[in-house]
């Protein structure tokens, strides 16, 4: 029991400094990225849910590299509304990192993400299926480089907010079961968390790990 709690603790701690160093300033991709064919997804990824590997995955298969840019805690304020994100940039960040399929994240600021597009110019722009081709916001910005956007994931049947609302309807089914009973939304996070941990990545994604 104490050596299988000290492996999967050495094992957590990897996976925390691979996610790590993972994230770069914008200002150092270029260099790193010079003579490969580059894939850039973007998104809040504010709760990691299947839909979001899933997308990941499928934009890693069509380059050599696949850099992540995620919206700052600011940007995802002004996208999403008040409370979110749930977790913080730097967690989201870490996340993201975690994944096999994901060579490089980076953080932004803004409402779009054409400023990482503009300096790193990446061979695809790959989008989830809540886009197409022609209503990525950034899509010009990539053609007139010379680069192309693709649409790739699975069908958009998950989403974040539907997440958060299943975990506050818990909440509240709960309270009511318990009456005294109080687990507040964070607790059910963390218990997500746990489950996404040890379960989404290291089962669901097993493929690209």
């Amino acid at each position: 029991m104490g050596l299988s709690r000290t492996l999967r603790s050495l094992y957590h701690d990897a996976l925390k400094m691979k996610g790590a160093m993972k994230q770069k300033k914008l200002e150092a991709l270029p260099r790193l990225l010079r003579g490969k064919r580059v894939v850039m997804a973007n998104g809040c990824f504010d709760l990691l849910h299947v839909g979001h590997v899933r997308y990941l995955q499928a934009a890693r298969a069509l380059g050599d590299v696949l850099v992540v840019a995620i919206n700052s805690d600011q940007s995802v304020r002004q996208l999403k509304g008040p409370g979110r994100p749930i977790l913080d940039e730097k967690e989201r960040a870490l996340l993201i990192g975690s994944l096999a399929c994901v060579d490089y994240v980076v953080i932004f600021n803004g409402l779009n993400v054409s400023k990482v597009l503009q300096t790193l110019k990446p061979s695809i722009h790959a989008k989830g299926t809540d886009y197409t081709e022609a209503s990525v916001p950034e899509g010009a910005i990539v053609r007139a480089y010379g680069g192309a956007v693709k649409i790739v994931g699975d069908p958009k049947n998950h989403a974040t907010r539907d997440m958060i609302r299943q975990i506050a309807q818990s909440e509240i089914s709960l309270l009511k079961l318990g009456g005294k009973l109080r687990i507040g939304v964070k607790c059910f996070h963390s218990i997500y968390l746990i489950w996404m941990g040890h379960s989404l990545i290291l089962e669901k994604i097993s493929p690209c790990l």
